[in-house]
């Protein structure tokens, strides 16, 4: 599935502010600060990755609707697609 140029920049934008908040963390940790202040932290970073795999989804779902025929001879009928969708659920 081709994902648009300006889709994948957003995407890797988002895993790079991802990756920060997981080093937060990890920093966090060392400094053994309050549980409830990293779970805090850990709960945005879930969010956020969840955000990433949920605006992939989208996108190639939006591209599997307007080229079905397309997307079904790369691997990916809309069938695959939503169910891909719905394991981040």
């Amino acid at each position: 599935m081709e994902l648009p140029e300006e889709v994948v920049d957003d995407l890797l934008r988002r895993l790079r502010r991802v990756e920060g908040q997981v080093r937060g963390v990890q920093g966090m940790l060392s400094e053994r600060r309050e549980c409830r202040d990293v779970v805090t932290q850990i709960a945005a970073a879930t969010k956020a990755l969840e955000q990433v795999g949920f605006k992939l989804l989208a996108s190639g779902l939006t591209s599997c609707l307007q080229d079905p025929d397309r997307a079904e001879a790369e691997g990916y009928p809309v069938e695959e697609v939503e169910r891909l969708f719905l394991k981040l659920t």
